[in-house]
């Protein structure tokens, strides 16, 4: 008929109901669920399939519940993508293209081989952590690294702990508990999670004597500050901040001339600590725990897992009597390191023995010591790849750009490096719209099988190269086609 008017018929969606659901039973006798049953166990997937099924159920209460909801096979697709999230481990494995080799929030040092094969060993078979194989009696655990931490560092004895504010708490409660503590003010830092130095002495049971100002202190108000109550000398190195122009802070061995009139020792925490001169390969100079011993100290602390480059640990140097006292006490036992740390921190230090071959051998070192033109020729490699998988509403350059040392290790000093900048559409006009693209891509590369970490700044987002291990490239570029944006 001339001039009649159709009309569109919008078909009903299909709905399924409670009663469409298959039992457990069911779902657990099927043969593709076999394999999840002997991967997972069927007490996690009964839970799993229990849990999933009362999901349904609320879908088709609130009449949401679909056929394809029902159907078998979504069904143990979706029971399988639950258990994989589930079991997937919360420490996991990732890229650091933040351009801070030390990154506390990423584990910081990265161990040698020879330190993760000793670790397997200890893991696998029975050691003689506290047995004397000479004697056939029971053992210290701390001879496993003392004599080598010994002859590294010119001391006299050592222990070790489970990290440097661990020794730094031990130390002062051993050896000035109910006593005081003289400290330059211009010393009293905070370490990463707001943990700070007068916070650490108050727990250890030392009275703080704060001397001198927070640019400037001197010998004499050391000097002036030394009573009949006093238990040490105490300096720590500034490792986490910088204070430039009119400074001037007491070193260690004048402060040994001024402590040893009156019997007390001078305590050094050193932070972050190093045992070679990092000068010889063109990295900043920082002051080594054996100069520090030279200089005067009666005990040095220092972290193993900064610049040393081993595992998490707290080591304590110096004079065989301050050890001994520390090691008596009772926090000694409850701070202890367990056989894992000790394996790893052998081989480590065991490293240092023959320097020659550190930038080979030391993952840190290596990482520190990258050269620029080998990082660019990493980052303009994997330029292309980048930008093929982000399409025209991202530009990427490669670029020179700076890395960082350690956010709690020499954190002012800047290292040449090379990399991948990220930019949003027309990022030269800034705006809102630009950085939540970037804060979408960010998202995106953490969401990665092994996730991506990088950095964003001045509506960039950079991704430093250094840390990038070249045996690791094919896995970095393919796993970047699995980006959602």
């Amino acid at each position: 008929m001339t001039g009649a008017s159709t009309q569109t018929v919008t078909p009903i969606a299909a709905k399924a109901s409670a009663s469409d659901l298959p039992s457990v039973d069911r779902i657990l006798n099927l043969a593709e669920v076999q394999p999840l049953l002997a991967q997972f166990g069927r007490t996690q997937l009964t839970g799993a399939l229990r849990k999933h099924l009362d999901q349904l159920r609320a879908a088709a209460l609130a009449d949401r519940l679909t056929p394809a909801d029902v159907d078998t096979t979504q069904l143990v697709s979706a029971l399988e993508k639950q258990l994989a999230a589930a079991n997937q481990p919360r420490l996991r494995a990732l890229f650091n293209l933040t351009g801070t080799v030390l990154h506390t929030n990423l584990g910081r040092a990265l161990l040698p081989d020879e330190a993760v094969q000793a670790v397997v060993s200890a893991l696998t078979t029975p050691g003689n952590l506290e047995f004397d194989l000479d004697s056939g009696g029971r053992g210290d655990r701390d001879n496993l690294v003392e004599d080598v931490l010994c002859e590294l560092t010119g001391a006299e004895a050592a222990t070790v702990v489970n990290n440097n504010a661990a020794a730094v708490l031990l130390m002062l409660n051993a050896l000035a508990q109910k006593k005081e503590v003289i400290v330059s003010r211009g010393e009293l830092v905070e370490i990463g999670g707001a943990f700070r130095i007068p916070d650490i002495m108050q727990r250890a049971g030392a009275k703080l004597v704060e001397v001198g100002t927070t640019n400037r202190t001197h010998p004499a108000d050391y000097a002036n500050a030394i009573t009949a109550r006093t238990a040490m000398l105490m300096k720590v190195h500034c490792s986490n901040y910088a204070i430039s122009g009119f400074t001037r802070s007491v070193e260690v061995d004048a402060l040994a001339q001024l402590a040893q009139p009156h019997g007390i020792p001078v305590t050094v925490d050193l932070g972050s600590g190093t045992l070679v001169d990092l000068a010889q390969w063109g990295l900043p100079s920082e002051t080594t725990v054996r100069q520090t011993i030279q200089q005067g100290a009666d005990l040095v602390t220092f972290s193993g897992d900064k610049l040393l480059g081993g595992p998490q640990a707290g080591l304590i140097v110096g004079r065989a009597d301050l050890i001994r006292r520390i090691k008596k006490n009772p926090l000694k036992r409850a701070l202890r390191v367990g056989k894992l740390t000790l394996a790893a921190l052998e081989p480590v230090l065991r490293l240092y023995l023959a320097p020659e071959f550190l930038t080979e051998r030391l993952t840190t070192l290596r990482l520190l010591t990258r050269h620029q033109l080998a990082i660019r020729t990493q980052a303009e490699r994997l330029l292309p790849v980048l930008q093929s998988v982000l399409g025209t509403h991202y530009t990427v350059t490669a670029e020179a750009m700076f890395s960082q040392i350690g956010s709690g290790a020499m954190p002012v000093d800047q290292l040449p490096s090379y990399g991948l900048a990220v930019r949003a559409g027309n990022a030269a006009n800034g705006g809102k719209r630009h950085g939540r693209a970037l804060d979408k891509l960010e998202k995106a590369l953490r969401q990665l099988p092994r996730p991506v970490i990088g950095r964003i700044g001045n509506d960039t987002l950079w991704l430093d190269c250094r840390c990038l291990e070249e045996r690791d490239e094919t896995l970095f570029s393919t796993q970047l086609r699995a980006i959602a944006l």
